[in-house]
Order: structure tokens, then C-alpha cells, then sequence
């Protein structure tokens, strides 16, 4: 079965609170899950799977506590060759032009950083979920498929 790290970028807890449903979910069938609390530039280059859950803020922001580890893997570039990868994107369609403009960055720098994204990213409107967990759970079923 496989390993999966998970990253979050959260400002509320919403994205934390997902992470914690996912991460039951994965282990639920088998896997192996850890949600990286304090992100590393080190755990992105050990782990094998990664799944990044985040929320937007400000004008299309990753949260502060993602942040820093994007901008490592956007100076560093760790080739993510071999890796697989998965986007959750959190966001409010109301916004307009910057609705789930975090996980659009994500999603953009690992593609650049040559992953292997088996599922596009999946972006979910808080105006039609307010539980994000029942549009990303059909998702995660194809994602962890090709694990």
C-alpha cells in the first residue's frame, strides 16, 4: 500500500479539518497517511505521494502556513519526477478571478516541477459545499487508485 504526506495550507481550519478527514479516509483502505504539520522542503523530497489541501486567502494567497515551503520549492526546485501528486483547492467562487488561486499556484509549481498528476486538481466552491469533504472524497477514490 502507499505513503501519502499531506500539506495544508489553512487559515480558519477548514483545509486542517479536511486534511484530518482525508488522512482517516486514506488509512481506512489500507494506506499510510501524516499530515505534515510544519512543512518542510525536506519532507516534500522524501515523501512518495503528496497531496496538497489548501484554502485561499487575501487576492488568490496560500496561507501563511504553507507559504514558505512553496516559495523553497519555487527558488529550490526539488524535481518531483517519480512523485505522485494530487491539488485540493479550497476557495469561494464569489471572489471572482482569485477563486482557489492558492491551489492554482500549487497546482501550476508541481506540474513545473515535473510530478505525476494522475487526477487534475480539484477545485471546490465553498457556495456549493459547505462540507468539502463530500465533493473530494469521489476525487480521492481516483487519485488513490493510481497509487
Amino acid at each position: 500500500m502507499a505513503s501519502i504526506t499531506l500539506f495544508v495550507g489553512s487559515v480558519f481550519g477548514n483545509a486542517e479539518n479536511l486534511a484530518s478527514e482525508v488522512k482517516n479516509d486514506i488509512e481506512q483502505q489500507g494506506h499510510s497517511a501524516v499530515i505534515a504539520e510544519a512543512p518542510t522542503l525536506e519532507q516534500v523530497k522524501s515523501a512518495d505521494n503528496l497531496l496538497f489541501i489548501s484554502s485561499t486567502t487575501g487576492q488568490g494567497d496560500i496561507p501563511e502556513n504553507l507559504l514558505s515551503l512553496v516559495l523553497q520549492m519555487q527558488s529550490q526546485f526539488p524535481m518531483l519526477t517519480g512523485k505522485t501528486v494530487g491539488v485540493v483547492a479550497l476557495g469561494d467562487s464569489s471572489y471572482g478571478d482569485t477563486f482557489c488561486g492558492a491551489g492554482r499556484q500549487i497546482d501550476a509549481l508541481v506540474q513545473e516541477l515535473n510530478a505525476t498528476v494522475t487526477e487534475p486538481r480539484l477545485d471546490v466552491d465553498a457556495c456549493e459545499h459547505f462540507e468539502p469533504y463530500e465533493a473530494v472524497a469521489p476525487w480521492l477514490q481516483k487519485w488513490l487508485q493510481h497509487l
